[in-house]
């Protein structure tokens, strides 16, 4: 059993910004062309389409995401689905979203890997099938230039051990390790170590359940005895904004 986690529960506040209420619009199925196909999440849930299943976690506008997979999504995809809601999409941050998504997904057995991605990002298909056949657990890292107020950072420390950081608040960063590497994550991540994983996250959800879903990679990594793959994504792309849609839109149509 392989499984996909795609987390788009969040309130798309910055791809929202400055619209009317009534025409603001759940950022993942955003799409300009009027088919429904030129959106985030069919692209990423097609990348994804490998898996046995695919749990998608939604909380903003989710009755309109339900609708969307039902109208929109191939058979062939929407079959293999399993739609989560969070509850807590407004009051609680990214962590809570993976940390459903996973209890979701440990209700299969026989679980091979586990690969998670956030839902407002564009990786290209090579780049994404090479994190699909590689073996183990696999970081990610983006060709992205770090800035402190969106990038996720991935360093490793003295001690030669993976770590993330990140400023949630969108300001500056501080780092207090020593560190050897310091690169972009291109916040996809794939497990394989299933027990360890559901340890994180129990661990999450005891004592850090207002946090970000860094929180739970940690966790597993920390208790990982083996190396993680490094995998460089070759395009990677964050939207936060409609350019940065209308920029992503280029790459799909250049891909085709």
């Amino acid at each position: 059993m392989r499984i996909a986690i795609i987390t788009n529960a969040g309130i798309s506040s910055r791809f929202n910004d400055g619209i009317p209420e009534s025409e603001k619009k759940l950022k993942a199925i955003y799409s300009e062309d009027g088919s429904g196909k030129d959106t985030l999440f069919y692209h990423m849930v097609a990348k994804c389409n490998y898996a046995d299943r695919v749990v998608v976690v939604g909380g903003y506008k989710y009755d309109d995401y339900k609708k969307y997979i039902d109208e929109v999504l191939p058979s062939d995809i929407k079959e293999k689905i399993d739609l989560v809601y969070n509850e807590h999409y407004e009051d609680l941050a990214s962590g809570y979203s993976l940390y459903m998504g996973l209890c979701k997904a440990f209700e299969y057995s026989d679980i091979e890997d586990i690969l998670f991605v956030e839902g407002d990002l564009d990786i290209d298909k090579e780049s994404m099938n090479t994190v699909i056949k590689t073996k183990g657990t696999v970081l990610t890292t983006s060709p992205e230039p770090i800035y402190a107020n969106k990038a996720v950072v991935l360093y490793r420390d003295g001690s030669d051990n993976y770590k993330y950081a990140f400023n949630s608040s969108h300001g500056l960063l501080k780092i207090d390790d020593p560190f050897s590497v310091i690169l972009n994550s291109g916040q996809c991540w794939k497990f394989n170590k299933i027990d360890i994983l559901k340890e994180a996250n129990q661990r999450f959800y005891a004592e850090a359940k207002d946090g970000t879903n860094l929180i739970i990679i940690q966790n597993y990594l920390d208790n990982l005895s083996e190396e993680p793959k490094i995998i460089n994504l070759t395009r990677w792309t964050n939207c936060n904004t409609r350019d940065d849609y209308k920029n992503i839109k280029k790459f799909w149509e250049n891909e085709e």
